[in-house]
């Protein structure tokens, strides 16, 4: 009993370390990282050159967008020679980093680090990792201190590296709870058994001893969403918790062949013990905590105003245009929807369905030029719990309902005695041929864009592997978003695509949570019926278009012969199906991008007009047919 009290205490006894032991420690460790990050580089100078994995002449296409500053300051540094001679220079100031002494040219050795790290991060595309990135914050941080001198200046420069000690573990563990996969401890054994970062013996122990496996799996999830317990106790709980963070990277280093990460997070542990000791202990009572209390409430603030962004997002997502319209469905649904044109009464009502994830503002080029370019009306609505949609029924989903609520929609909308063309963009594009079974009479023809195909997740691997992931991404996309880090989401770059009135609204959508809940709720619905699915697509007694994008059949065949499969579906007599592939179109681009938008609505024109004047059509599906960047017909 004696002993494992003093063991207890052994363990628990927090050991202080003083400002200076901080600094010193952190800098060195830093520096080991940048040492052995720069001898690497060194070893396979090859991969600089012409053809080699970092050649600058390819991969500087990549700063395209930058400023014209940076890539001249990034050209500068890039150049084998000089690339070289830096490589060289942070060998012999990393070595001298590592002896003994605490002047303050120390600081300006770490700066001299850490912006040569920042600066070669992009020469380096191919090679660098997060030990370079945690690097170059320690030793911004310790070179400061160093020159500085002031023990307050010191201070604020370790909370600021422990602060972000504990949010890297803290993001890193509570991302990983989001999965499945390290839930069930499933993780652990798949890492190991990949070729890039596995290792053969580990993995097998963790099929042969499976218990322990999830013991160790829990406990790195343990150990990441609970490492700032590190500071409860008075600091007692300081040493474990960072004695496990140290074993966990040198584990890491040895099995997973990331030996930088072990120097480059064990760099902010001294910051974590500095702090984590509570101030009436006698080696830290001139410790300056203020930088923590300005760390608090500019977090709050933060939170304050992320919080106020989130409810404009919101509200702005869900009120619509001001011609928008309201209607609900036999499920309780009320749906959003907008009259773009009203048409010519002899021709047929074109309603689009957005795809999972997406809004009715995606159409926006294909819409308004058809809206304004043709005789044909034009209908896009929001699917219940997109944009101002509320979804009303409390019943598990299936994508029935959404079927269902656009049969509502168009007996709703359209007058009796119009036709109907349902047009839909990937899974819209499956929700608008199970509705055209329930249409009959009422429909003219279906438009396919780059659709869904029930069949897409048995039949194509690639759909199958990223089925996974998607739903994980969703996941951790949603409680991102209710946690208020909307406010950090950056505009992606097909929002930049988008006519400009539209992209605000678009924008708001697409930071907003009810959006990505609204897409997990349909993928889970698909995932399960889309798997169920065997056999052959149902005939439907309607004119087809099929158009897919280059970049998605060139990437799956398999999805260009299932997009055969839609249009041969619609092969009836006194029919016309066809297929047209829209050439360097990408997913999302078909329907985003003008040129290729516009080349969209005019195909769609043409088909419709040929329809309705009855040109002869052709003896089942017609050839496939190659839309290039030249603008045909009516879009010219």
């Amino acid at each position: 009993m004696h002993l494992s009290r003093r063991i207890t205490a052994a363990v628990l006894k927090p050991r202080p370390v003083s400002r200076a032991g901080a600094l010193a420690a952190g800098e060195r460790l830093a520096a080991a990282t940048t040492l052995t990050s720069s001898l690497e580089y060194l070893t396979q100078r090859h991969q600089l050159r012409r053809g080699g994995l970092n050649d600058w002449n390819i991969i500087k296409d990549i700063q395209a967008a930058s400023t014209p500053l940076t890539r001249r300051l990034l050209g500068a540094v890039s150049g084998e020679r000089t690339t070289v001679a830096l490589h060289a220079a942070r060998v012999a100031v990393s070595t001298g980093m590592l002896l003994p002494g605490s002047s303050r040219w120390r600081g300006a050795g770490s700066l001299f680090l850490g912006t040569s790290t920042a600066l070669l991060y992009p020469r380096h595309r191919y090679g660098t990792d997060g030990s370079d990135q945690v690097s170059v914050l320690v030793q911004t941080a310790t070179g400061l201190a160093r020159l500085s001198g002031h023990p307050q200046t010191q201070d604020a420069a370790l909370w600021y590296v422990a602060l972000q000690s504990n949010l890297s573990y803290l993001v890193s563990g509570w991302v990983k709870l989001m999965g499945p996969q390290w839930r069930d401890a499933s993780a652990l054994g798949g890492v190991m058994r990949t070729r890039t970062y596995g290792h053969e013996p580990s993995f097998r122990l963790t099929q042969k001893y499976p218990r322990a496996a999830r013991f160790v799996a829990h406990g790195v999830l343990a150990l990441e969403c609970l490492f700032p317990v590190a500071y409860l106790g008075k600091g007692a709980l300081a040493r474990p918790v960072i004695a496990c963070a140290a074993a966990f990277h040198t584990t890491n280093g040895f099995a997973m062949g990331l030996g930088r990460f072990v120097t480059s997070f064990i760099a902010m542990h001294p910051a974590v013990a500095y702090t984590a000791v509570p101030r009436t202990h006698p080696a830290v009572s001139d410790r300056d905590d203020r930088a923590l209390a300005v760390a608090l409430a500019t977090a709050g603030a933060t939170a304050a105003a992320a919080g106020v962004v989130a409810v404009q997002r919101r509200l702005r997502a869900a009120e619509g245009w001001p011609t928008s319209r309201r209607m609900t469905t036999r499920h309780g649904n009320e749906l959003q929807y907008e009259v773009m044109s009203k048409g010519e009464g002899d021709k047929p009502v074109l309603v689009f369905c957005h795809g999972l994830g997406t809004t009715s503002e995606h159409f926006s080029w294909i819409s308004e030029t058809i809206a304004r370019r043709s005789g044909y009306a034009v209908v896009t609505y929001a699917r219940a719990g997109y944009a101002g949609s509320v979804r009303g029924r409390t019943a598990p989903y299936r994508l029935s309902e959404s079927v269902d609520d656009l049969v509502d929609l168009v007996d709703s909308v359209v007058a009796r005695d119009r036709k109907v063309v349902l047009v839909g963009h990937s899974l819209g594009g499956e929700l608008c041929r199970r509705a055209a079974e329930q249409l009959d009479a009422r429909l003219h023809g279906v438009v396919y864009l780059d659709s869904s195909h029930p069949a897409e997740l048995n039949r194509s691997e690639q759909q199958g592997e990223s089925a996974r992931l998607l739903r994980e991404s969703l996941t951790v996309i949603i409680w991102s978003l209710r946690i208020g880090a909307g406010a950090l989401m950056s505009r992606p770059d097909w929002l930049e695509c988008l006519p400009e009135s539209y992209q605000a609204r678009t924008f708001a959508q697409y930071c907003t949570p009810g959006t990505w809940v609204a897409a997990r709720r349909e993928w889970t619905a698909v995932e399960q019926e889309f798997r169920a699915f065997r056999g052959d697509l149902r005939r439907i007694d309607a004119h087809a278009l099929v158009i897919s994008a280059q970049q998605t059949t060139d990437r799956d065949p398999e999805q260009l012969l299932m997009h055969r499969e839609l249009a041969q579906a619609h092969g009836c007599p006194g029919r016309r199906a066809e297929l047209t592939v829209v050439e360097e179109a990408d997913h999302e681009g078909l329907i985003v991008r003008a040129r290729h938008g516009l080349q969209v609505a005019s195909r769609v024109i043409d088909f419709l007009d040929a329809t309705i004047t009855g040109e002869p059509s052709h003896d089942g599906l017609a050839p496939i047919r190659r839309s290039s960047d030249a603008l045909e017909g009516r879009a010219r």
